[in-house]
């Protein structure tokens, strides 16, 4: 792809006005900054529903996406998703930078994303992730806590297309509202 003729705002994360209340809100709960076990069994959980290789529980701070929950097939597909990913401060391979990637875009349109085919959509195909990882399908649902801050995304990827469609969409949208569930039952105690 020849990116002297995209149009550069395309290869950026949509402006997100409500970063600095997420970052205090996931600094509150304790998210954000460390892998988790009940995040991590989820992401596997989430794969084996949608039948996808790759899920994660993904909470979306200033500069970087962390993975607290993280399920990737162990291949070779899996060690390019994992040097795909920045090893900036936290565990390497759950972080991966702002922009890259369509979490951001969930996050800030608080609305779920089921794109079966991203090289479909101009403004998607164009994403890092297509080429250096292989993303062909994504499918993501924000979280939003009981405060009403967009949190970050569960989500699901493929490097093929996918049929995930319409029951993809209410998939992820019921798996999204047991994320929150989780995060409001932990807050609690």
């Amino acid at each position: 792809m020849n990116h002297d003729i995209i149009d550069p705002r395309l290869l950026t994360a949509p402006h997100d006005p409500e970063i600095p209340q997420r970052v205090a809100r996931l600094q509150a709960l304790g998210l954000g900054n460390k892998p988790d076990p009940e995040f991590d069994a989820f992401a596997a959980r989430l794969a084996e529903a949608a039948g996808a290789p790759y899920a994660m529980v993904n909470f979306i701070g200033e500069e970087e996406q962390y993975f607290a929950g993280l399920y990737g097939p162990s291949s070779t597909k899996a060690d390019a998703l994992e040097a795909a990913q920045s090893s900036s401060r936290a565990t390497p391979g759950r972080t991966m930078s702002r922009s890259d990637g369509y979490c951001p875009h969930v996050v800030v349109r608080r609305k779920a994303l089921v794109l079966d085919d991203v090289c479909a959509y101009p403004r998607f195909a164009v994403n890092p992730v297509v080429n250096s990882i292989g993303v062909r399908a994504y499918m993501g649902a924000p979280l939003i806590d009981r405060t009403g801050t967009a949190l970050g995304t569960i989500c699901v990827v493929s490097t093929q297309e996918s049929n995930w469609g319409r029951p993809g969409l209410a998939l992820i949208k019921s798996m999204a509202a047991e994320v929150e569930d989780l995060i409001h039952r932990r807050e609690q105690r």
